[in-house]
């Protein structure tokens, strides 16, 4: 009789083992798509149509080492002829009309730096398709540049907001403060060195941007929207069981350019010498598995 009586707690027992078997079970994860960022002052120099081309007559330049960056649009694109907003859009930066006009939101900026992942995002988020273009539509870049000031040698931070328009409350820049509170369109910078900051504007409309499909398809001006081609073709599925990374590399030759007033080669503000362009210089993406 103590048998019986035993048998439907044991059955009991052994269901609730195989229910925790079962929740041990690993299930698979979903593969994601992964956005990562490069910078490289060796990768070639190219001008608004794509084209490579050298620093300006009278213009000096150099490389800055960037230490992050903030895009506000990525979209994937399958051909030369798509045009802007008509293919896989996967990211969108928050704007904000605060400020008067739309502009991009920079306190809920996404930042990061060389060989950092940007984004990440699931895979089956993204359209299956054959992708050969990528547009970007940079925001924001911070990083080290050197200055000459009473013939001494220093390095300073330049932060240089290249967005259509943003959005800016204040921000820091090497524990130094700057407080803005509105709208600040292209070329917006500001710089620090050894405490000290100034700011300035670059002339409207003069940050470059590279596009090589300026003819079959072509950005509104102001909207610094590089565009580059994938060494490979980027195709997905919608099969996938694994990460696919894109890497975002983006050129910084000579990408910090100013007018010289002395011939040395240095950028020198207290000689008058002025920032002309901040854009960087070219786009190649790359797909890893």
């Amino acid at each position: 009789m103590k048998l019986f009586k035993l048998l439907p707690v044991l059955a009991i027992g052994l269901l609730l083992s195989c229910g925790e078997d079962q929740d041990d079970v690993a299930q698979p994860s979903t593969p994601n798509l992964i956005i990562k960022l490069k910078f490289d002052p060796t990768q070639e120099r190219l001008g608004n149509l794509g084209e490579p081309v050298s620093v300006g007559f009278g213009n000096a330049a150099q490389s800055p080492f960037i230490r992050k960056m903030s895009a506000n649009y990525i979209e994937f694109t399958p051909s030369a002829t798509t045009a802007l907003g008509n293919g896989e859009i996967i990211f969108n930066g928050d704007e904000t009309t605060i400020g008067g006009d739309l502009a991009i939101n920079f306190e809920n900026a996404v930042f990061a730096g060389d060989n950092e992942t940007f984004i990440t995002l699931p895979l089956n988020d993204v359209a299956a398709g054959s992708y050969n273009w990528v547009r970007v539509s940079l925001a924001y870049q911070e990083g080290d540049i050197d200055i000459l000031v009473d013939n001494q040698n220093i390095t300073g931070t330049l932060a240089s907001f290249v967005g259509y328009n943003t959005y800016i409350t204040s921000f820091n820049l090497n524990e130094s403060t700057i407080a803005v509170n509105s709208n600040k369109s292209q070329g917006f910078w500001a710089f620090e060195a050894l405490g000290f900051t100034s700011q300035g504007q670059a002339p409207a409309g003069a940050t470059t941007v590279p596009n090589p499909l300026f003819n079959s398809s072509p950005i509104p001006q102001g909207s610094c929207v590089v565009t580059g081609e994938f060494l490979n073709a980027l195709n997905i599925t919608g099969n996938e069981t694994q990460d696919i990374t894109v890497t975002l590399s983006f050129s910084t030759n000579n990408s910090f350019e100013w007018t010289e007033v002395n011939l040395d080669g240095k950028y020198e503000p207290n000689a008058g010498e002025q920032v002309v362009d901040m854009g960087l210089r070219g786009l190649i993406p790359s797909v890893s598995n």
